[in-house]
């Protein structure tokens, strides 16, 4: 039998369709779903890669965040909206069976919330390089130089966020490019930045109403090594790694492991998904 990645892409079946002013886009065969979702500064594209190769087995379901589109108006969407979108885009594209998500970043964030207040619609999550960020356990194992390095870069894309106009462009765009991310300049924008403002003044419906995230299913959590500072504590990577099913893998990138590492990544990923399948 083909293996995830060497299955013929032949199988897939582009479509598309709208849910609150979103474009979802679906591409792919196979019964099960791959709900993929972003977070800053990128857009749907951030998924090319996984795309080409899980296609083939799995439909591959994707979006751009809100507002996060290039040329598009300000759309700070709350948590609850995002979590909202999350279940009604499950429910359209995989209404028998639940579905995997594939998050990064803010889409940790927003995929994570989905998965615990609805946990019947997620049967498996991979999480990269993003876990329980902003917890006790985390705030704890960071020293004051990566917690100052934290607040500089949020609070900057915030401001970059209330100013908007060429100013703010001009500012998310020097904040992306400080942080050698893989986005293409002339897509970012500061739109994109409404989810640091919501974090830091609790705007647009907050996100201190989110659950703790305990993960209810099985989990493969990928995270970049090479950085100063990590998105997640060792008690919680070392608590998931013991839970049968799950699995924590550090990888040789920084932040955006996707794109620094494909095929490893891709590897890695294919591999969890048929063990855990078999499983």
């Amino acid at each position: 039998m083909a293996t995830l990645l060497e299955a013929a892409t032949e199988s897939r079946t582009p479509e598309s369709f709208r849910i609150d002013g979103v474009t979802v886009q679906v591409e792919g065969t196979g019964p099960e779903v791959l709900l993929m979702l972003h977070g800053w500064p990128d857009t749907h594209r951030l998924w090319d890669a996984q795309v080409a190769a899980f296609a083939a087995r799995f439909r591959c379901v994707r979006f751009t965040l809100p507002g996060f589109e290039p040329s598009t108006p300000p759309d700070p969407a709350s948590l609850d909206r995002i979590v909202e979108l999350l279940h009604r885009v499950s429910l359209r594209t995989s209404p028998d069976r639940p579905v995997t998500l594939l998050l990064h970043d803010w889409g940790c964030l927003f995929g994570y919330q989905f998965a615990m207040r609805h946990p019947q619609r997620v049967a498996r999550i991979v999480g990269v390089d993003v876990g329980d960020a902003g917890s006790g356990a985390h705030l704890r194992s960071l020293g004051v130089k990566a917690k100052a390095s934290i607040a500089i870069y949020q609070l900057w894309l915030a401001l970059a966020w209330r100013l908007g106009g060429r100013l703010g462009d001009r500012m998310a765009r020097g904040m992306a490019k400080a942080l050698r991310c893989p986005a293409e300049p002339s897509r970012i924008h500061a739109g994109m930045g409404y989810p640091y403002d919501i974090q830091w003044t609790g705007s647009h419906g907050s996100y201190r109403h989110g659950l703790p995230f305990d993960p209810p299913c099985p989990m493969l959590y990928l995270y970049g090594a090479r950085k100063p500072f990590h998105f997640h504590s060792a008690e919680w990577a070392q608590a998931l790694a013991r839970w049968p099913g799950s699995r924590v893998l550090p990888m040789h990138t920084g932040h955006w492991v996707m794109c620094q590492e494909p095929q490893a990544f891709n590897a890695a990923v294919a591999s969890w998904l048929e063990a855990t399948h078999a499983g």
